[in-house]
This record gives C-alpha cells, structure tokens and sequence, in this order.
C-alpha cells in the first residue's frame, strides 16, 4: 500500500496513510482492481477525529471510487463514537459536499498546523 501511495500521491501522504495500518483496529481502507491497488482512504492518522487523506489512482477518477472509499471511513468513525469527522486540507470541497454533505469550517483556512507554528515563532527563545 505504502508504495502506491507514495508514487501516486508522495511521500508525506505515504508516511500518514502507513499509521492507519499500524493502528489497531487498521483505520483505513483500500480498493482493488484484481491484484493492484487502485486507491485508499485512512482515518485517525494525524488527529483523532480526523478523516484523511485520501486518493484514487487519477484514470479511475470519477467511477465511484472515491464515495466507495469515504463512507466506509465516516462509518467506522461513527462507531468509534464519533459524531462528526474533520477533513483536513480538502482539495475537491464539493465531491466532499455532494457524497456526504460537508461544509468547510469557518476560520479552518490556516490549517491545523499554522497557528502552532505562528505562536511558537512570537514567543522567546
């Protein structure tokens, strides 16, 4: 898994999808065309809560692959006692809107690492 990710979607995205199958339960899922890995959706690896990232192999875009990858995700994250799932760095906002009626958090712009990174460069060394 980790190497398709890797060569189609790179190494930081390849190292965040690794810990959702070192997780226990694995908190990610996969989709197969006969033996190859044709895309992967994980959740739980950078923030609790969180959903992400996700990614299909780009000449199967647009077949349902993505939904079929998403709601999975969302559903075990609702067992898991979630009431909600936090997509973080969304890329096609409304592919998200559409399969399960996301909607971008006011003030969410900055991300989840910037204001860290803000606060510690204004405090003293």
């Amino acid at each position: 898994m980790r190497v398709f990710v890797a060569r189609c979607f790179g190494d930081l995205w390849a190292v965040e999808a690794d810990r959702a199958f070192i997780h226990s339960p694995i908190t990610g899922y996969v989709a197969t065309r006969g033996p190859e890995i044709v895309g992967f959706a994980v959740y739980e690896c950078t923030r609790r809560g969180f959903f992400g990232p996700t990614g299909v192999r780009e000449d199967l875009r647009g077949q349902g692959l993505g939904a079929a990858l998403l709601l999975p995700c969302l559903h075990s994250m609702r067992e898991m006692g979630y009431a909600y799932a936090i997509i973080g760095g969304v890329g096609p906002a409304a592919f998200y809107e559409k399969v399960c009626g996301a909607f971008v958090i006011p003030g969410s712009e900055v991300g989840i690492y910037g204001p860290m990174f803000e606060m510690r460069s204004k405090e003293p060394v």
